[in-house]
């Protein structure tokens, strides 16, 4: 329901570049912004989402950063600032990261680059239309629930059976 409503855009070739300039990067090291090993995917920065609600970041290189998965699954929708030097699971300093202050320096640079997108998303669509999509989220979000009682109803008697035979 949240990630249906943030827009995605595409950075080209060039935005790119500059991204991995200010993080000390190019093509050739690409690694993980928050630990150094290799990235494979890109990270938000600052969350798109926090509490359920959409944070009105959209989905653009200035909020994007080179990522590992360990750090982008352990950051999660946490402030990287306080996540890099926590005890979260496979957060920089439990991995024990030598240079993490260094790395922390050059996100600061990056953040300070240039300000992404935000977006008041119920003010732009109307708090009649706002208020619709999150009672439908509402409705679906209480159907999944009643589904997984449901399944689990339906495994425990079929668990039950097979224990039978």
């Amino acid at each position: 329901f949240i990630n249906s409503i943030i827009p995605v855009i595409e950075p080209t070739k060039e935005e790119v570049h500059h991204v991995l300039g200010i993080l000390g990067m190019d093509c050739e090291s690409f690694q993980c912004s928050y630990c150094g090993s290799v990235a494979t995917e890109w990270d938000h920065l600052r969350p798109l989402v926090m509490n359920k609600k959409p944070t009105g970041y959209v989905s653009e290189i200035q909020n994007l950063v080179p990522a590992c998965g360990k750090c982008n699954q352990s950051k999660g929708n946490k402030d990287w600032r306080v996540w890099m030097v926590s005890d979260a699971a496979l957060s920089p300093k439990t991995r024990g990261v030598r240079d993490i202050q260094d790395r922390m320096e050059k996100l600061e640079c990056y953040e300070n680059n240039e300000a992404p997108t935000k977006v008041d998303f119920e003010s732009l669509v109307g708090k009649e239309k706002w208020d619709q999509h999150w009672k439908n989220w509402e409705v679906v979000q209480e159907k999944m629930r009643e589904a997984q009682v449901l399944a689990t109803e339906i495994n425990e008697t079929v668990a039950k059976s097979y224990a039978k035979l």
